[in-house]
């Protein structure tokens, strides 16, 4: 039974932030640290650089001589079944980092171009590298160390979505990069049927086809020394009937089979080739995850629907306010993410409906801070279930919310305007007064972006947002 199913949130995979996961087996994604290192938001940096610096002390404690105490570190690793992701059957268990793991993990590490060149942060490269160490090891690893932020994510989630936590739950051991230590805590903790559960973002697993011993092989090593061969004239090259040179793959696998010792070799010898491969999958799009199970197109007409059967008024203000997270979820995601609800801010004495990552590649949510100078690490949501307008009490509201650290940029989403101009002239004059811009929605607005979204085509929401934005800022 999945999560939405148990907890009766009457929501699609499209509508939620983290993985649907069914609890009773293992879901076939991984937990994906390259995905996590190439993301921009907070919350992702945070994990990332929790994952580095777990690797740096490693490093630091072996240059100091140290090898014990850092095989020490190892030995917190263990096979977490709180994810629910991976490859096993049945109940989960994972075919994660068992004890005999962790020393062939530790050793590898030794040999490792991490160790001779510093950089540490190449936590996926254990899977390259390393003998029987596969994509269920790395996301086991990973989701060792960075327990205490997926603690957090599944808190807020949780409340996010009113799912019951339970109190005073051992945390288990997870990697403390302030005080460089694993450390346990007893926290809120999502619980079901006596058993921990850690809610993981999508935005952040994959199916791990990509950072894998077969593809930098295959598609990097062997294009490589194809071009030497052929550059060296040596006894593998072949002529054709034009007298192009050539030199097949075949022939090359011959002599060097895939493994992960010739994997390693080759490396040490020509580092500029993984990091070629690095590159090539830093510059492609990290496509969201593909969730075939269902329709976007029906999950955009379902709310359509729900949005119009919700009355307003402040009795149906909740029921609006949940709409309007699986709404904003599915049109703004992968470029905005995380939601978090009535997040508290000056020590609690203001309070905002929610507040999501801005974590956009590209777009107008990146340019509204490179090419405008708008600060907008947080973009800011208030909704309103009124019966009449909002006027300038509701725009001082959102603009009393902003702030440099926090950013400038929010929507104010309501049902209906009379005077939809008078309100971008209000938005209009904070926006020349310095205080912040503030996209107004209706549900018009809503569902024309829901009649138009396509989870392959960002450029029907990116247009109407731009035009917006241009009504208020120009």
């Amino acid at each position: 039974m999945k999560i939405s199913e148990h907890f009766g949130l009457n929501k699609s995979q499209a509508e939620l932030d983290f993985i649907d996961i069914d609890f009773t087996t293992d879901t076939p994604l991984f937990l994906d640290p390259f995905f996590l290192s190439k993301k921009t938001d907070n919350w992702s940096n945070q994990a990332t650089l929790t994952l580095r610096n777990f690797f740096q002390r490693v490093i630091d404690l072996i240059r100091a001589g140290n090898e014990n105490e850092a095989k020490e570190l190892f030995d917190y690793l263990h096979e977490p079944n709180t994810t629910c992701l991976g490859l096993s059957r049945g109940n989960p268990q994972g075919k994660g980092v068992g004890a005999g793991d962790t020393d062939k993990i530790y050793d590898s590490l030794l040999r490792s171009r991490a160790i001779q060149t510093g950089l540490i942060q190449d936590i996926e490269d254990n899977i390259l590298f390393v003998d029987n160490f596969g994509k269920d090891k790395l996301s086991d690893m990973t989701t060792n160390i960075i327990t205490k932020h997926l603690i957090d994510y599944t808190q807020n989630q949780c409340r996010l979505h009113n799912i019951p936590l339970s109190a005073g739950v051992n945390s288990g051991f997870f990697w403390n990069s302030r005080q460089e230590e694993w450390e346990s805590e007893h926290t809120e903790m999502l619980v079901i049927n006596g058993r921990k559960l850690l809610l993981v973002p999508k935005g952040i697993v994959s199916f791990s086809k990509a950072y894998v011993p077969d593809r930098y092989y295959n598609q990097f090593v062997l294009d490589f020394l194809q071009n030497e061969n052929i550059r060296m004239n040596t006894a593998l090259v072949q002529r054709r009937q034009s007298g192009t040179r050539y030199v097949t793959k075949k022939s090359l696998k011959e002599i060097n089979p895939l493994s992960k010792e010739f994997l390693r070799r080759f490396t040490r010898q020509h580092p500029e080739i993984l990091q070629q491969f690095k590159d090539e999958l830093e510059v492609s799009s990290l496509a969201n995850i593909e969730f075939t199970e269902f329709n976007f197109r029906a999950v955009a007409t379902s709310l359509i629907e729900r949005l119009n059967a919700t009355p307003t008024g402040s009795a149906n203000a909740d029921n609006f306010h949940n709409i309007i997270i699986g709404i904003l979820e599915l049109i703004f995601y992968p470029h905005l993410i995380n939601p978090i609800k009535e997040r508290e801010i000056h020590d609690g004495r203001k309070r905002i409906d929610l507040v999501f990552d801005n974590a956009a590649q590209d777009g107008i949510f990146r340019r509204l801070s490179e090419n405008h100078n708008i600060p907008c690490p947080y973009i800011f949501v208030e909704c309103k279930n009124y019966t009449k307008d909002v006027a300038n009490p509701e725009v001082d509201q959102l603009a009393g919310r902003f702030s440099v650290n926090r950013g400038k940029v929010g929507f104010l989403v309501c049902r209906n305007v009379d005077n939809m101009p008078r309100l971008i002239q209000r938005c209009k004059d904070t926006f020349n007064d310095g205080r912040g811009l503030m996209i107004p929605l209706v549900d018009n607005d809503l569902i024309e972006l829901l009649n138009v979204y396509n989870d392959w085509d960002w450029e029907p929401i990116e247009r109407f947002l731009s035009d917006r934005i241009r009504e208020i800022t120009i």
